[in-house]
């Protein structure tokens, strides 16, 4: 199964109750294997989480913590990038050249770097004293 594939089928699984707005996410870990992850909404807004967090979640459960690859589809007219949270998630997982491929159901795509979704990122690099 393709990244892409994962990242559709996923998304059919969301719940998204309120917003009906549909998110889909694949992950490549460094052994190949495919991690995905769709939206998941509750009633109290702030307490949903991302395709892109429960894709992670799903990687590092599996004992992977490295992200090669990730591909995030939604119904929408232009791709959707991941919000904030996510791009900084994903650069916790992943090198600053990992293709992210955002995509639309209809069949657009775009494919950014981790580096050009989150420039200028926070990283353990900060923390060192």
């Amino acid at each position: 199964m393709s990244l892409k594939e994962a990242a559709e089928e996923v998304r059919l699984k969301a719940y998204a109750p309120y917003s009906k707005f549909k998110v889909g996410a694949a992950l490549r870990g460094a052994s190949g294997a495919i991690y995905a992850g769709c939206n998941v909404e509750n009633v109290a807004y702030p307490e949903g989480t991302c395709a892109e967090a429960g894709a992670i979640a799903a990687m590092i459960a599996a004992g992977e913590t490295r992200i090669t690859e990730a591909y995030v589809v939604a119904e929408s007219p232009e791709p959707v990038p991941p919000c904030g949270g996510c791009r900084q998630k994903l650069k916790e997982f992943a090198a600053a050249d990992v293709p992210v491929t955002l995509a639309t159901t209809g069949g657009a795509s775009r494919t950014m770097t981790v580096a050009e979704l989150l420039p200028g990122a926070f990283t353990g690099a900060h923390m060192v004293r």
